[in-house]
């Protein structure tokens, strides 16, 4: 029970992820939370954009996983994993911060599910 509610709180976050790249890129609250200026926003649109859908891909194997309940635990943590590792790239290509606001989350996440918590 745990487990799932770590795992739905993630997808939430990516649906937030989603949300900034895809939609709020260009906006104030979208460069803010980038920390980006509006010409860099505006030149790496369609970049984020896409960014932005490869989390909603991982918000729809998580949700997948959710759906499944009992029998979705390889599917849930397949796509953890997936979360786990952008996370770490992240961090390693964009910023530390990612890896706090991506990686972990998901890791604890993880933790549980293998837990059975």
């Amino acid at each position: 029970m745990i487990a799932n509610i770590l795992i739905a709180l993630v997808a939430a976050l990516h649906v937030g992820f989603m949300y900034l790249e895809m939609i709020a890129w260009t906006q104030p609250l979208g460069r803010r939370v980038f920390r980006t200026t509006p010409e860099f926003a505006a030149a790496y649109k369609a970049l984020a954009a896409n960014q932005g859908l490869y989390n909603g891909f991982l918000v729809a194997g998580l949700v997948w996983g959710l759906w499944l309940g009992d029998d979705g635990f390889a599917v849930k943590a397949f796509f953890l994993g997936c979360v786990i590792i952008a996370g770490l790239f992240g961090a390693a290509t964009v910023s530390p911060r990612v890896a706090w606001v991506q990686a972990i989350p998901a890791a604890i996440a993880l933790i549980a599910l293998r837990a059975g918590i």
